[in-house]
């Protein structure tokens, strides 16, 4: 019966239009043996959540997404390792060592080696100028190479050099003198730069070289050598005491 009553009749509609709409559905589904009020109770809930709901929405603040979440705590931590890496890059500071030549005989035949023997002039200063060591004044410095005479940087910028050369080293913090400097001249992680003046190259007598480089290999091998050695002869020597031992026991025993 309620089936054939309601085709006839226009269909209900779940929008609300203004209240005429509103009187007429309620009519219908009030014929319809449907609790009107229950229903309007539970439209006016739902309104009043929407509302709410609106106003949350509006108010609450916009979430990261989950990639922003990974990266914001990975700037903080960039930020605290490096204070000021990130807000002005140190322009004064050299991250490798770099080599300039300034000047080159036209025949340079010798070139130098690890183990050469050199007398250069340089002069030493900050990236800002300041001059901190200077051996023009004095006599020549020596430096053999290999020997770390000298520091590391400037070491091996005389790697491959001819006598009459000049060059100029930039040379960074750690093949300096590092975070400690050398107070009060060089402060710490300061990048230095050298122009120096080749005078002589010595390269170096056979016999030095086999002493440079066969010398220390003899020596790292002849060390297990000995200590074996002397734990073959501590072990004999505590094989031959104890037959020793036993037979004063026994002369003992036979004095009894």
């Amino acid at each position: 019966m309620l089936a054939e009553r309601w085709r006839p009749a226009r269909p209900i509609e779940t929008r609300c239009r203004g209240p005429r709409s509103t009187s007429r559905s309620r009519s219908v589904l009030s014929a319809a043996g449907f609790n009107t009020s229950a229903l309007a109770r539970s439209t006016a809930i739902l309104n009043l959540k929407r509302k709410r709901g609106q106003r949350q929405s509006a108010v609450r603040p916009h979430k990261l997404p989950m990639e922003g979440r990974l990266v914001f705590p990975l700037l903080l931590l960039l930020l605290a390792a490096f204070p000021g890496g990130l807000v002005r890059g140190d322009d004064d500071a050299a991250e490798e060592l770099q080599v300039e030549t300034l000047a080159k005989p036209e025949t340079c035949s010798v070139l130098s080696g690890v183990g050469d023997t050199l007398q250069i002039h340089y002069t030493g200063q900050l990236m800002d100028g300041k001059v901190i060591d200077s051996s023009l004044s004095r006599e020549p410095l020596v430096v053999e190479l290999g020997k770390r005479t000298v520091i590391a940087g400037l070491e091996q910028s005389l790697i491959g050099v001819c006598e009459g050369q000049k060059i100029k080293a930039t040379i960074p913090s750690h093949l300096a003198y590092g975070k400690k400097g050398y107070p009060p001249t060089i402060p710490g992680d300061a990048s230095l730069e050298f122009e120096v003046e080749v005078i002589s190259v010595t390269q170096q007598t056979p016999w030095q070289k086999m002493v440079n480089d066969v010398f220390p290999l003899l020596c790292l091998a002849l060390v297990p050598t000995l200590l074996g050695l002397v734990g073959l002869y501590l072990y004999n020597k505590a094989k031959d005491q104890k037959p020793g031992r036993k037979k004063a026991k026994d002369k003992k025993s036979k004095k009894k």
